[in-house]
């Protein structure tokens, strides 16, 4: 019987080990956009920094363990020994300085890396010029489907979203019903979107190229499908798509998009030549239907002191012991929910 030799074998066995990961998706440390590129840096030094520690307390188990065997009667056996200066030193001073110098990476990269941070470099190589202005997108994470809004083009399209290489991109992040989570892995890091929230992020694409874009928090029976293609286009490139848009598309306003919220799944591309301008404010604020109050309107009355119940010619303005200032008060009640006068009794 003949078997193979060594050198196949360890060939083969590497081959196999090596199967796992056929299937990843290294994009998450090669990235095409600086951000995620910064990130996926601070991943290898944090990594790099770590192993300062790990392998030498690996490689000190095994040379103790082979050392100290049984067999090993040539073993220095000293069961009183219990101190060592220069040990200690060297147990506990190397890891603290690994701790201060992730300490302080952190801090720097926490500041820097601030997805709320306007950018102030295209990449390594080249700073922001002053004169550049971002590319603003609205996003709203529908059930299950992105909403991308482009204000200063005035046009709106459903999982895709596209940008210009190089030009710093600003989106504006909120939700319509669940809490989601807006990631391009190629592009940045993931941001939550929240209903009735905004959040924000800055970033920039640097190579041409179509990317994934998805959901990276459970939302519910349609998660799974509720992915995007991100295109990173030459300005021209951009102009044309946005132009497409503007042939192709519907009007975009409050009707059509209380249809679109609707929960629906596996949503194909969808693109809207107009947008209602008042739109994602309605949407960020909950007031979409106009017979609701704004969560706006309603926070400007809680601040000014009332409970924000019923509508606003419901409530009134009261002195607070005859102090200067004045809360809101509803004089609305269950019998009268509108606050009218009441007519005088007899």
């Amino acid at each position: 019987m003949l078997f193979p030799k060594p050198r196949t074998l360890a060939r083969l066995a590497a081959a196999l080990a090596a199967l796992p990961l056929a299937a990843c998706n290294m994009v998450v440390m090669k990235p095409s956009g600086d951000i995620a590129a910064q990130q996926a840096q601070l991943v290898v030094t944090s990594t790099l920094l770590m192993l300062i520690i790990i392998i030498p307390v690996i490689a000190l188990t095994l040379l103790f363990a082979w050392r100290y065997r049984q067999s090993n009667q040539e073993a220095i056996y000293t069961p009183d020994w219990d101190h060592s200066t220069k040990l200690e030193l060297l147990i506990w001073g190397a890891p603290l300085l690994i701790i201060i110098a992730l300490g302080a990476l952190t801090w720097i990269s926490t500041h820097k890396l601030d997805p709320y941070r306007p950018l102030d470099r295209i990449d390594a190589a080249r700073a922001l010029p002053a004169d550049v202005k971002p590319l603003e997108v609205q996003v709203v994470a529908l059930d299950w489907k992105w909403l991308f809004i482009y204000p200063e083009q005035g046009i709106a399209t459903v999982n895709e979203l596209a940008a210009p290489v190089d030009r710093p991109i600003r989106f504006r992040i909120t939700a319509s019903t669940v809490m989601n989570s807006f990631y391009v892995p190629a592009l940045a890091g993931q941001i939550y979107a929240m209903p009735g929230m905004e959040t924000s992020l800055h970033a920039v694409i640097n190579q041409a190229g179509v990317y994934d874009g998805f959901s990276a928090n459970y939302s519910g029976a349609g998660f799974s499908h509720m992915r995007f293609k991100f295109q990173g286009l030459s300005d021209a490139d951009f102009t044309k798509w946005v132009d497409s848009n503007k042939a192709q598309g519907t009007p975009l306003d409050r009707a059509v998009y209380t249809e679109l919220e609707k929960p629906s799944e596996r949503e194909p591309v969808r693109r809207y030549a107009s947008v209602d301008k008042a739109l994602y404010d309605a949407i960020l604020n909950r007031c979409v239907d106009t017979n609701k109050m704004c969560t706006g309107q309603m926070m400007a009355i809680d601040a000014a002191g009332g409970l924000g119940k019923g509508s606003v010619t419901g409530l009134a303005s009261r002195t607070w012991r005859e102090a200067d200032q004045t809360y809101v008060a509803a004089i609305c009640t269950p019998e009268n929910p509108d606050g009218r006068p009441l007519l005088a009794r007899p």
